[in-house]
């Protein structure tokens, strides 16, 4: 069976390309310059790591750091009623009255935004604050 034109110079073409490509391969390209031994590479140094023990020491369920709500900000000392329904906040004002605040009431300037199961959160302006419901002991007798 004869090959025809087209096949034949297919087949040259095909040749060729397998005779130059392990000849581009191997072709020496020029080497960029290597540094000399008075040049001096900086390494990178990457941060130390805590010590193990600091991560443990710190309380897994603990207030975030620097979360202090200002002293002129309400003092939650209670939440009634069901959250994201009729919830009310329980809290005493700056001068020492209590009073409740529902969602979008104010109190001294203070505005009751949301509340949470155990924090509510006021904004006075661009200042938005989480006070956290307080710790009483329980009376004794």
């Amino acid at each position: 069976m004869a090959i025809s034109r087209i096949e034949r110079n297919v087949l040259i073409a095909v040749g060729i390309v397998a005779a130059l490509v392990p000849v581009i391969a191997l072709y020496p390209y020029p080497v960029a310059p290597r540094p000399d031994a008075r040049t001096v590479i900086a390494t990178i140094v990457p941060p130390p790591l805590p010590a193990p023990a600091r991560v443990f020491e710190r309380p897994l369920f603990a207030a975030a750091e620097g979360d202090a709500a200002p002293v002129d900000a309400p003092e939650l000392t209670g939440i009634a009623g069901r959250l994201n329904r009729d919830a009310v906040a329980l809290v005493r004002s700056a001068d020492g009255s209590a009073r409740t605040l529902a969602v979008g009431e104010s109190v001294d300037g203070w505005r009751l935004e949301s509340l949470a199961i155990d924090a509510a959160y006021f904004t006075r302006g661009r200042e938005r604050v989480r006070v956290a419901m307080q710790d009483e002991p329980p009376p004794t007798e």
